[in-house]
Order: C-alpha cells, then sequence, then structure tokens
C-alpha cells in the first residue's frame, strides 16, 4: 500500500510544507520536538484540514484541496493510537475493543477479535476496566481497538511516550508482531532513535516543518548528518544477521555474517531466526592489522568504502564488512595516524557488551517490503 502526501499548512507562526510517498510496511516520522511530526499525521488521519495538498492511500482520496477533496476522518479507514490510551473509563476492556466496530459497516470489517486479542496478549484483560491497567496494557488495548475497526492504516502518535523503560520494552514487542503479522501499512511518530532502528521499515526525517529526507531504514540510519544533534550519538548501521548458535555457558548468542561471526549477549530466539541489529558508529574501533589480546568479541574484516571528514575533530568511516556496511566514527588524527583511504583492508572492532535489548529487533524488511 502507498501513502502519498504532499501538503502544506500553516499553525500559528509555525508552517508545515511536507511531501513524501512510502509503500514501508512501518514508516517512521522522525524528528525533533517541534518539527512538525504530530502535525503531520492529524493531517493524514483527518483531524486537521490542510491549508493546501493532497494525500491519498493507494490512490484513494483523503483529501485535495485543488479538487475540493476532503474525505470526513470516520470515512477514511484509519486506525488512530495516541500517546495516551484514550480507553472509556466506564468500560471494560472488550467493551473498548469493540466500540470501533460500531462505524464500520458489515461489509468493511475484516479484523477478527479473537485473533487481535492474541496478537496483543490481553486475554487476560478483557473483563477488567482501564483504571486497574498497567500503562503498556492500555496501549495494548488501545492498540487493539484500533485494529478492530479494521482500518486501512495505522496512525500511532508516540504510543511509547508516557511509558517507563520496563513498560516500553513490554510493548516493543507487540509493535513488531503488528508490524510483521498484519497487512496494515503503519506510519508512527517518534523522536526516539532506538525506537525507530527497531521498528521502522522506512523512515522519513523532519526538521522544522519540512522533510529533510526519506526511505529506506537502513540508508537512512547511516546519515548521521540527518538525525538531530542530540540522537547522532545513537546512528549507524543496520545488519540482518542470522542466529547460529548460543551459548548457555557465558550467557551469548552468536550470529553470522557475510563477514563472519558476532557475539551479542543472549537473546530468546531460535537458531536459525533473522534479526536487525544496530551497530552505533561511536561503537566501532578500526584496526589495520588482526587484533591480538582484546577483550572485544567482535573482530570483522572489510574495506573502507569511504571516509567522511567533519569540521571539527570527528571523521566518520564507511566500512563494507562482506556485503554489509558499517560505520566508524573516530577521530581525524585516527584517520592520519592510520593511514585510513577508501579501498583499505581494516578490521573492525565491536565489544559484545555494548549490545542491549534497544540494539536488536525481530527482523523487519530493511528496504519497506519492497
Amino acid at each position: 500500500m502507498t501513502l502519498s502526501v504532499d501538503v502544506r499548512h500553516r499553525l500559528g507562526a509555525f508552517e508545515l510544507e511536507a511531501a513524501f510517498e512510502t509503500n514501508g510496511r512501518l514508516t517512521a516520522l522522525f524528528g525533533p520536538s517541534g518539527s512538525g511530526k504530530t502535525s503531520l499525521v492529524n493531517l493524514i488521519g483527518g483531524l486537521i484540514r490542510p491549508d493546501r495538498g493532497r494525500i491519498a492511500v493507494d490512490g484513494r482520496l483523503l483529501v485535495d484541496t485543488a479538487a475540493g477533496t476532503f474525505l470526513a476522518k470516520h470515512k477514511r479507514r484509519i486506525g488512530y493510537v495516541f500517546q495516551d490510551a484514550r480507553l472509556f473509563p466506564h468500560m471494560s476492556v472488550s467493551q473498548n475493543l469493540r466500540y470501533g466496530r460500531f462505524f464500520r459497516p458489515k461489509t468493511e470489517r475484516y479484523a477478527d477479535m479473537a485473533a487481535v486479542v492474541d496478537l496483543l496478549g490481553i486475554g487476560d484483560l478483557l473483563d477488567r476496566k482501564p483504571n486497574l491497567l498497567s500503562g503498556g496494557e492500555k496501549q495494548r488495548v488501545a492498540i487493539g481497538r484500533a485494529l478492530i475497526a479494521s482500518p486501512q492504516l495505522m496512525l500511532m502518535d508516540e504510543p511509547l511516550a508516557s511509558l517507563d523503560d520496563a513498560r516500553k520494552a513490554e510493548i516493543l514487542p507487540y509493535i513488531e508482531r503488528l508490524r510483521d503479522e498484519t497487512r496494515i501499512p503503519i506510519v508512527y511518530v517518534s523522536h526516539s532513535i532506538a525506537e525507530v532502528a527497531r521498528l521502522a521499515s522506512d523512515i522519513v526525517v523532519l526538521a522544522g516543518g519540512r522533510v529533510t529526507a526519506s526511505g529506506p531504514t537502513a540508508e537512512i540510519m547511516q546519515r548521521l548528518d540527518l538525525l538531530p544533534e542530540e540522537e547522532r550519538a545513537e546512528g549507524g548501521s543496520m545488519l540482518d544477521l542470522a542466529v547460529s548458535g548460543h551459548d548457555d555457558q557465558y550467557g551469548l548468542t552468536m550470529l553470522t555474517s557475510g563477514a563472519g561471526e558476532w557475539r551479542l549477549p543472549r537473546i530468546d530466539t531460535a537458531v536459525g531466526s533473522r534479526v536487525r541489529v544496530r551497530v552505533r558508529a561511536r561503537d566501532v574501533m578500526i584496526a589495520t592489522e588482526p587484533p591480538q589480546g582484546l577483550s572485544a568479541m567482535n573482530i570483522v574484516a572489510g574495506r573502507i568504502v569511504e571516509i567522511a571528514m567533519g569540521d571539527g575533530p570527528e571523521a566518520l568511516v564507511k566500512i563494507d564488512c562482506g556485503g554489509g556496511i558499517l560505520l566508524s566514527r573516530i577521530t581525524r588524527h585516527s584517520v592520519q595516524a592510520l593511514g585510513l583511504e577508501p579501498g583499505k583492508r581494516v578490521f573492525a572492532v565491536v565489544k559484545a557488551v555494548t549490545f542491549d535489548r534497544a540494539n536488536i529487533a525481530s527482523r523487519a524488511p530493511l528496504a519497506g517490503g519492497r
């Protein structure tokens, strides 16, 4: 399904002018606070009428100001999940879930209540009222309510922003299941690079009300200059790796790539499964000879593809490791001292302990399902 957006809208002194097209399974609208992410998702959802522009889903017009078209929000077949769950406090979970179905004609209903409950793991919550739910449980119910309304598109506006780290860790796997097991495309608003790297197949980067870049997550994550300054330390590479085994004695998981084996803290994933791993550029060291006597467990060979010198003391080195690209953020002094240049054979070194759960995810298409 293709989402096409080309809109202009002024909100007080702020002007949003955004254009992009995506057929990603989960497209993240990413940028700092005040960049226009929520305004843009509200335009898609029909909560705001744009001053000018056009929005279409698979060619079905939601808005076209030139033609005088503005489809009412209840006719757009869009599920919306907000920062706060917005559940009806006087209704049980079961009643909240069924609420959206009443506004959908029977001919347009496809969502199965039992399947949605199973997908989100909320079967034991059905008789409870919202005041008896945790924050993560409330958000899972809110996602379920949006799904049961049989949407053609899901909008999720920073659904984890109000949750603590424990509740975020609880709900992220369910969003991954939603992305992987349903055919409903998702537009996901976030200012967290960790969330975006883990969940998104595609990214639309916003800054000051403008789209500064859009494309597959693996490509955008390598462009540290596109990330907000406060998030650039979290940027790096995305690797698609296969689980080859587990070391129970030391609590490690082994994964294979074109450049060799990786060792990470153990993840509960079956041998043969594929996972997506984020390797931050700040965590990658470079050696010109095979390192000896290191505590770091991940040493992969590669060739330098490109070196980008910054205005300050840093440089960004791009390394091709058997077809997988790694980025290393080092000093310009190190580039000169090591004699680094494109084409030079090097070894990338990464400590296993740099990989926390936020850097490892179930595999999603790195190019939007294309």
